[in-house]
């Protein structure tokens, strides 16, 4: 596979949605699948922990409530396998087809989570989660912000991570809010609180400009 360091993949469309828990992520990631492929595009909606057959099972490890405590860094390493993973064997191809790649969380989940939630030096888990990814950027981060506590009272059950403290969760969502702040040209926050159908339509304008880099059928 060809990798791009420190870059954007120059065909397709990479899309990510960040966000703490709750938020509306899935609900939104695939509304903007339903959207742009009725409109001809080819779209791959996927997913981290767990989009792969490596995945799956570090998801079961970090996320089970069953594993208990794990060491701050294993946790950061198990993502970062479950991430080089993800990219080689499902968004790199995609995107080399010239597909939009939709994705439920990437790098800044490790980041905000492993990073800021667990007060870990922020530069080290970046070096870790950038290497894995061969450093592969979205074209596109949208960042759908809640507070903790709206987000979690939306779960009845919790997992291992969801069952963070509340200022674990809040030191994630500010994480996220300076990991946009920093780069908006690449970066859409939007408020978690309104219209689903507002929402959608907002990601849909911001995504109009990156759209001719993705293939789409002739006619459509």
């Amino acid at each position: 596979m060809t990798y791009y360091p420190g870059r954007y993949a120059p065909t397709g469309v990479f899309v990510c949605f960040e966000g703490g828990e709750g938020s509306g992520k899935s609900t939104q990631s695939r509304l903007l699948r339903d959207r742009l492929a009725a409109e001809g595009y080819d779209v791959l909606l996927t997913f981290e922990p767990g989009d792969t057959p490596v995945g799956k099972e570090m998801r079961r490890i970090v996320l089970s409530p069953e594993t208990g405590v794990l060491a701050h860094r294993t946790e950061v390493l198990l993502y970062a396998a479950d991430k080089a993973e993800h990219v080689e064997t499902v968004v790199l191809p995609a995107l080399e087809r010239g597909e939009i790649v939709i994705t439920d969380r990437y790098v800044d989940s490790t980041l905000a989570y492993q990073g800021a939630g667990r007060a870990l030096d922020l530069g080290e888990v970046e070096e870790v989660a950038r290497w894995a990814t061969g450093d592969l950027r979205p074209h596109l981060t949208v960042v759908l912000d809640l507070e903790p506590e709206a987000g979690l009272g939306r779960f009845e059950g919790r997992d291992r991570i969801e069952g963070e403290s509340l200022e674990f969760h809040q030191r994630v969502r500010q994480s996220f809010l300076d990991l946009a702040a920093k780069d908006p040209d690449h970066y859409l926050v939007l408020d978690a609180r309104g219209p689903v159908e507002a929402i959608a339509e907002a990601i849909a304008a911001r995504l109009v400009p990156l759209l001719p880099q993705a293939r789409q059928e002739p006619g459509r």
